[in-house]
């Protein structure tokens, strides 16, 4: 059984969300869309790299909170609340020097309040690279429409 909001949600319907955002600078793309996970790759790349030439651990975090966060946006009514990262933890598995890395995002807990959400990174051969667990508090919109 699907947990979108919208049982028709297709991988379209997410890119609307990209443009003009840190996923677009760093080059995120839409992967994979099923019915209780959604899928994001990241190249690792100048944009991505710390000095050492390897993914910045910063640029996993940046890549958990994007898929985090937009499954949340998708889970609720969009129309009646909004979503925000409350907290995001990560381990560091393994290195990467090159290629892509793909996040999978899973629930853990939606609640009326607060989605807990699984995210595990791999590398381009499925190796394990970062595990991060992203918690956001559903916080009802504001009736003026402002961004409070």
């Amino acid at each position: 059984m699907s947990i979108w909001f919208n049982k028709s949600l297709s991988l379209p319907d997410i890119n609307v969300l990209g443009p003009k955002t840190m996923g677009e600078f760093l080059g995120m793309e839409w992967v994979e869309l099923g019915d209780d996970y959604l899928k994001v790759r990241m190249p690792v790349d100048e944009r991505t790299k710390q000095p050492y030439g390897l993914l910045h651990g910063g640029a996993s975090c940046a890549l958990a909170e994007s898929v985090g966060s937009v499954a949340s946006h998708y889970v609720m009514d969009a129309s009646k609340f909004i979503c925000v990262g409350l907290e995001i933890n990560a381990n560091h598995i393994r290195g990467v020097s090159s290629g892509y890395v793909t996040a999978t995002c899973t629930p853990l807990h939606i609640g009326a309040t607060t989605h807990v959400w699984d995210i595990k990174i791999h590398d381009e051969r499925e190796k394990l690279v970062c595990v991060s667990r992203l918690t956001v508090a559903i916080l009802k919109k504001p009736q003026d429409g402002s961004k409070k």
